[in-house]
């Protein structure tokens, strides 16, 4: 009877054992499966940047990765159910690394001192655009043909500018905030109503104003320069940005400061 439970038990152990292995080797291969199919992906999101940097978003082609992989066309579409989704993720990865880019800059200044938060983050911006210019044309140029953004997009797109937003809570939190805005007409107090339902913020429609023509000339001047549009106008790199910045740090807070001769580092 001993014996009997004895040979019961080691063959219980061994069952235990050979149980373990197994879930070991499943566990390792499906591991080595993601990893790859993880460097995959990287990489068909390598080249898509590639095509849009080369012939812009609406020519990409999932066809065409497909073919510098070596793949069938088929293939593609086990990483990438579409085109549309292949561009989702382009675009999610941009806005993700443009409000990286900006909370940085805001990160690095002090608090209190919003003249020069509203500086770092602008010019942070703008850094990011020289550098990235195909990514900000895919996030703030013309949009692409039979796309539509899906809700995903809304978290990593209002990234960069939940930054700028807090900035201007806290410029009249402290009771710095400029004149100037006027009027706000009925219309615009229903949009800024429906803006604070969907994001709570603690800014008088007046100070929403000021933040949103403030964001709205920054981005601008950023394209017109980035796309071309200053040449024989405005030749110095950054000089219209730099007075823009400047007026509507003023126009934001109420009083001028001292103007800078270069761009924040």
């Amino acid at each position: 009877m001993l014996s009997y439970l004895s040979e019961r038990e080691t063959g219980s152990k061994s069952s235990a054992l050979i149980c373990d292995v197994t879930l070991v080797t499943v566990t390792a291969m499906t591991s080595r499966r993601e990893q790859a199919r993880a460097l995959r992906t990287a990489e068909i999101v390598r080249l898509a940047r590639r095509q849009v940097e080369e012939i812009g978003a609406p020519g990409l082609s999932l066809r065409a990765i497909a073919r510098d992989l070596g793949m069938v066309s088929s293939a593609i579409y086990r990483y990438f159910s579409s085109r549309d989704e292949l561009l989702t993720r382009l675009i999610v990865e941009s806005y993700e690394r443009l409000g990286i880019a900006v909370e940085a800059a805001d990160a690095a200044v002090r608090r209190s001192d919003h003249r020069r938060r509203w500086r770092a983050m602008a010019h942070a911006i703008r850094r990011w655009a020289f550098a990235n210019p195909a990514e900000y044309a895919l996030l703030f140029g013309s949009p692409v043909p039979g796309y539509a953004a899906p809700p995903q997009t809304i978290g990593p797109a209002t990234r960069y500018t939940a930054a700028l937003t807090a900035l201007i809570v806290d410029i009249e939190a402290a009771g710095e905030a400029g004149g100037g805005a006027g009027k706000v007409s009925a219309p615009l107090r229903r949009d800024l109503r429906s803006l604070r339902d969907r994001y709570p913020m603690a800014a008088t429609d007046a100070m929403l104003v000021r933040g949103l023509a403030a964001w709205a000339q920054v981005m601008g001047t950023i394209s017109l320069e980035l796309f071309g549009h200053l040449h024989n106008v405005v030749n110095t790199p950054g000089a219209l940005f730099d007075a823009v910045v400047d007026d509507q740090a003023d126009r934001l807070l109420g009083t001028a400061a001292p103007r800078r001769t270069s761009n924040p580092a």
